[in-house]
């Protein structure tokens, strides 16, 4: 099993990372956090690295649903998604929600994994 969804889009890295965060919210998800890596890279290591953000992005209703089938469950939350430069091109990934289901073996935790795979699917099939 793979751990990844994702999309190779033909536009800018900018412009791909505006239309992710638009996805997102059209999706009902929040961005709890993003992380700079190129940013951070620089900093930490004067290492150099194409633009690569990292959304924390949150559905509530959803957590909420996964933490009640999954107490720790949180160690997997929120889902990733990453946006990064790829020459012309940006790669956009998200984390496989079927991951959570697979790790836990928790049956219950199959139609959560569903339900946000589905919407992260959306999020990247919009920016195609």
């Amino acid at each position: 099993m793979g751990y990844a969804l994702s999309t190779t889009v033909n536009r800018p890295f900018d412009e791909t990372l505006a239309a992710t965060r638009e996805a997102l919210a059209a999706q009902g998800f929040g961005v709890l956090t993003e992380i700079d890596m190129a940013g951070t890279l620089k900093k930490k290591l004067d290492v150099d690295i194409p633009p690569h953000v990292i959304l924390g992005a949150c559905n509530p209703p959803n957590a909420y649903r996964a933490v009640q089938a999954e107490p720790s469950i949180g160690v997997l939350l929120p889902c990733n998604v990453v946006v990064r430069s790829a020459g012309e091109q940006t790669i956009v990934e998200a984390i496989d929600p079927a991951t959570m289901h697979e790790l836990t073996g928790n049956a219950a935790m199959k139609d959560v994994a569903v339900t946000i795979g589905g919407m992260l699917q959306a999020v990247l099939d919009s920016l195609s």
